[in-house]
């Protein structure tokens, strides 16, 4: 078993899937588009691997008003970028481009390296080695 992809909600998709294109060099597919439901998505890919990400946008979803807070269910997920200075440095370059740094690279409580950041709609990404 594995996991076959996570799907991501979001208000812009165009906006959303430059972002993960741009910073986790991910290959994109075609855009899907079904005008009945008006609903239209993405899948994103990274090279060699077979785990994707959907990015899906439907303008009557409601965006959650307190992202700052927990909630029961899926709070991030983790992208590995191969050792700590990338990670140092993907994080340097987010910070740089205005996005939230939610944790600062270090080494954690169970060994992980990492660093949290948030994607342009606020989704928490941790980045580990």
């Amino acid at each position: 078993m594995r996991i076959e992809h996570l799907a991501i909600w979001t208000k812009d998709l165009d906006k959303m899937k430059n972002f993960y294109v741009r910073y986790f060099n991910m290959q994109c597919g075609e855009k899907y588009t079904n005008p009945v439901k008006n609903f239209s998505s993405y899948f994103l890919s990274f090279r060699n691997e077979s785990t994707r990400i959907e990015l899906m946008h439907d303008p009557t979803i409601k965006t959650l008003l307190d992202k700052q807070s927990f909630y029961k269910g899926v709070t991030h997920f983790s992208i590995s970028v191969g050792n700590k200075a990338a990670i140092n440095s993907l994080t340097e370059l987010l910070r740089s481009n205005g996005y939230v740094i939610v944790s600062e690279p270090r080494t954690t409580g169970d060994g992980y390296y990492e660093s949290v950041i948030e994607d342009c709609e606020g989704n928490r990404i941790e980045i580990t080695e």
